[in-house]
C-alpha cells in the first residue's frame, strides 16, 4: 500500500506551489548574485553592504526552499 502512495500523481494544486517555490528561488538566488557581482546595480550603497545585503537575500531563498522542501504532516 505504501508503494501506491509513492506511485500516485501530485495534485494540480501541488505542482503549481511547486513550480511556483522553485522560480522564487531561482529569482531570490538571481537577485542575490545580481546585488553582489553586478557593478551598475541601481543600488547607491558600499560594496561592503551591498555583499552583506546580497549574502542576506541568498540566505533567505535557502531557507525558503529548505522550508518548502520538509515535508509538512498534514500531507500525503
Amino acid at each position: 500500500m505504501l508503494e501506491d502512495n509513492k506511485e500516485q500523481q501530485k495534485s494540480p494544486k501541488r505542482r503549481f506551489l511547486l513550480i511556483l517555490g522553485v522560480t522564487a528561488f531561482i529569482c531570490f538566488i538571481a537577485l542575490g548574485l545580481l546585488i553582489i557581482f553586478w557593478d551598475k546595480f541601481p543600488l547607491d550603497m558600499p560594496q561592503s553592504r551591498r555583499t552583506i545585503f546580497g549574502s542576506v537575500i541568498l540566505l533567505y531563498a535557502v531557507l525558503r526552499f529548505s522550508r518548502y522542501l520538509r515535508k509538512n504532516p498534514n500531507e500525503n
